[in-house]
This record gives C-alpha cells, structure tokens and sequence, in this order.
C-alpha cells in the first residue's frame, strides 16, 4: 500500500517537494491580519513584516478537521498515512492530529516530532527513506518513534530582542546583552526550548555551536540540514566557512532552507541553525 506523508508547515517542508507529502499550513496571525504559513505568507514575507511591526505575530494549531480532511484524502486514495508534525510541547497540533486519526485506525499512524523547524524536517525526510526502503506505514511510524530521539537542533541567535518581545527574557536582560554583544545558542531537548549557552560576539557564537554538535557528532547517513532565519543567509555562509572542519569530507554540499514562522517569531531575523541525528 501507498505511504502518504502528512506533516505541518512549522516542519518548514517548502515546495517544490516529494509528491507523497502533503504539508498543512499553521495559521499566523499579524494583528487583524490572518495568513496560512507557506502559502498566503512566504518566508520571506513573514520576516518582512515581523521586522516592521512592533508586536509579535501568533500562531495557531492545525486543528483535528484540517486533518481529518487530508487523513480522509489519503485513505479513500488507497493510501495509509504517517503524520509527522510539531511537538506536543510546543502546540496542539499533535493532539487535533490525534483526535482526526482515531477515524481511521490502522490506517493513520501519528508521531509527535517532539522538535519544530529544520529538527522537524529531517524527521519527515528519514520517514521518506524509510518508505523507500519499503517499510510499511506502521512500520516507520514506529521507527521514527524510537530514531526522533537522536535529533539534535542547536541554533544560534543574533538578538535577544524577540525573547524579550515574548516574555522570555527581561528587558534589562535583552539591553545588557545588546550592548555586550551576547549571542544565545539554544536547541529543542525533550521537545521544549531551551538555552544552553551565551556567547559574546558571532566568533565566540559559532564556537559555541561548533561545540555543541562536536559533542555528540553527526551521523551524516541519516538526512541532516542548516536553516536560517531572515532575509538573507550571510550569517548561515560565514558560519559554514568557520566550521567547515565538521563537514569536510562528509558533505560536498550542505543542504539549507529557510527557518519559518513558527520558531522565527521568538528568535527573530539573523538567527542560524543546524539539524541532524546524533551518532549512537
């Protein structure tokens, strides 16, 4: 039987993508403004706006009837589904996409991420390996289920600005750390946020992120990625070319993509990031 893969756009799956996926949109919401993630609103357009306005967007789950569409799609199409999307600690979106698939047992098979962006991502495109290897859909659902937990996603950010515009950090932190020049490094553990260190200056950053992934090493037989947040890539280039000694000999060419909405609106533009499955 057919495999369709279902994921949610906070994985930051753009077109054009594998034929098999189908990707449903978060909704973000600017003031009055309401736009689907990744198809009202592109990437690029969400940081043009988030950079312009003075209050942060939000954004809302997918909810169970948006899912049971697409389950309902799929099952009368012949095929059976696996549903990657957002951790459970981070959204609703798991629970709707639970609640839709008890429609449709032993035919819709459910896996929280318990990560959000690139993190996210990669889980979905090792579900695609899976089911080229010809594994069926319970079967990936449930290797994905015991695999996620090597998904490492560590990010460095530019500005404290928007974890103070979210309440995450105080004002008084988010000025002192300006002036300082203080570059957070953050990652997804247990599929929540968390900080893990600060730096001063993008070198001492980009060190910091080195450091991390060298902690447990990438196993590059498994799908990895590099995301950025903004409108351009230069911080992402600058920091490919300073630790380029993690991917030489491994990759000839890094795969990116852009970080969207769901985790852009609290680490702002300038932000990078690295997705990828630890050794074990």
């Amino acid at each position: 039987m057919k495999i369709r893969m279902i994921t949610d756009s906070a994985s930051d799956l753009l077109s054009p993508h594998r034929p098999e996926v189908t990707v449903l949109p978060m909704t973000i919401t600017f003031g009055e403004e309401q736009f689907r993630d990744g198809v009202d609103l592109t990437h690029r357009q969400f940081y043009e706006k988030l950079i312009e306005g003075e209050e942060l967007p939000t954004t809302s789950q997918i909810a169970p009837a948006q899912f049971e569409e697409a389950f309902r799609d799929a099952v009368e199409a012949g095929e059976s589904v696996v549903a990657v999307v957002l951790s459970s600690k981070l959204s609703g979106t798991y629970q709707s996409a639970c609640i839709a698939a008890e429609e449709f047992p032993g035919k819709v098979f459910v896996v929280d991420s318990a990560n959000a962006t690139i993190g996210e991502r990669i889980l979905v495109e090792r579900g695609l390996e899976l089911m080229d290897q010809g594994l069926d859909a319970a079967a990936v659902a449930a290797k994905l289920d015991g695999e996620k937990a090597d998904i490492r996603l560590v990010a460095l950010l530019d500005t404290l600005e928007y974890l103070k515009r979210g309440g995450r950090v105080s004002a008084s932190v988010a000025l002192v750390g300006g002036l300082l020049a203080i570059k957070p490094v953050v990652a997804v553990q247990d599929g929540e946020v968390v900080v893990l260190g600060k730096a001063r200056g993008s070198k001492n950053g980009n060190n910091l992120l080195v450091q991390e992934i060298q902690k447990t090493g990438v196993d590059f037989s498994r799908p990895y990625k590099l995301g950025y947040a903004g409108l351009n890539d230069s911080l992402l280039q600058k920091y490919i070319a300073d630790s380029a000694a993690l991917w030489e000999g491994h990759a000839d060419c890094l795969p990116t993509g852009t970080v969207g909405g769901t985790i852009g609106t609290h680490v702002g533009p300038g932000a990078i990031a690295v997705a990828f499955f630890r050794k074990r």
